[in-house]
């Protein structure tokens, strides 16, 4: 399912707008919805776009998107200037969209029109490419929130104190807040997802971890030492059942204890950073 991700944004907009639930002028709708991506400009003109990047001593190392691996790049190459404005203008994006989705938690979404697939009686989904959640009262238009990698401080102090490199370096994928926006009080959600290339083995269901203002999703551990690299996750068994072509549910074992999750796709058996993340609060009155 490799799209971009504004594409996946436009389509959950478009399926908003459609459900009357969200109104954005033509301008907004053809705008970029804030990448993931942070993009690192050179002083040559050029740039590379990173998940995130720090500086050590004369070089400056990164995690590059393009090839999916640490990389470093002398200080005097990079344009430190532009690089913050242009993070800066993406967390405001962000942050844009984040207000806009707890705005539409407010809504009622079973407002959303019956044009698509009756998934229930009564309830449609929109024609719009796109991942909804029903929990048998609402149709809920997820919208996706970027994780982004940051080091993890306490693996990186005990490294420090130690004689030798006995752990690896470790980072940590995390989601801006410590609540997501949408809101479920049913416990075992139904998700629709509908995309024309999706293929149900590659959706998962991830428990995440809320670290002060932060959610964990997974760990990522490189270098030398003590233990294996790669991604490390935890994952909630689903029941998969492709509806139709490009239409697969997801529907969740177990009840969901409250808490925060998120949806994830594996691209190239590594997870896409955007995620469509959501909350439990558990029965109402409880």
């Amino acid at each position: 399912m490799a799209r971009s991700s504004e594409k996946r944004m436009l389509g959950v907009m478009l399926a908003l707008l459609f459900a009357g639930l969200l109104i954005l002028p033509e301008a907004a709708l053809r705008a970029q919805a804030g990448p993931a991506a942070i993009k690192l400009y050179l002083k040559d003109g050029g740039y590379q776009l990173v998940k995130s990047y720090e500086v050590q001593g004369d070089r400056v190392r990164y995690y590059s998107l393009e090839r999916s691996e640490w990389e470093e790049v002398p200080v005097s190459m990079v344009d430190f200037d532009a690089t913050k404005k242009g993070e800066a203008a993406a967390k405001a994006e962000r942050q844009r969209q984040l207000q806009a989705a707890r705005e539409l938690d407010e809504q009622h979404y079973n407002k959303i029109e019956p044009t698509g697939f009756e998934i229930a009686p009564g309830f449609r989904l929109p024609t719009a490419e796109g991942v909804y959640a029903f929990d048998g009262e609402r149709v809920v238009p997820m919208v996706q929130s970027s994780g982004e990698i940051v080091k993890d401080k306490k693996r990186f102090a005990l490294s420090l104190a130690l004689p030798a490199p006995l752990l690896k370096n470790r980072d940590l994928v995390v989601l801006d807040g410590a609540r997501a926006a949408v809101r479920f009080h049913a416990t075992k959600p139904a998700f629709y997802v509908q995309f024309a290339d999706v293929k149900p083995n590659s959706m998962m269901l991830i428990p995440v971890t809320e670290k002060k203002d932060l959610r964990v999703i997974e760990k990522i551990q490189s270098g030398i030492g003590v233990g294996h690299s790669g991604e490390e996750r935890e994952q909630i068994p689903l029941e998969r059942r492709e509806i139709k072509p490009g239409l697969i549910l997801l529907h969740p074992i177990s009840p969901l204890a409250p808490g925060e999750y998120a949806l994830g796709e594996l691209l190239s058996q590594k997870l896409n950073l955007e995620v469509w993340d959501f909350g439990i609060d558990g029965p109402q009155g409880k």
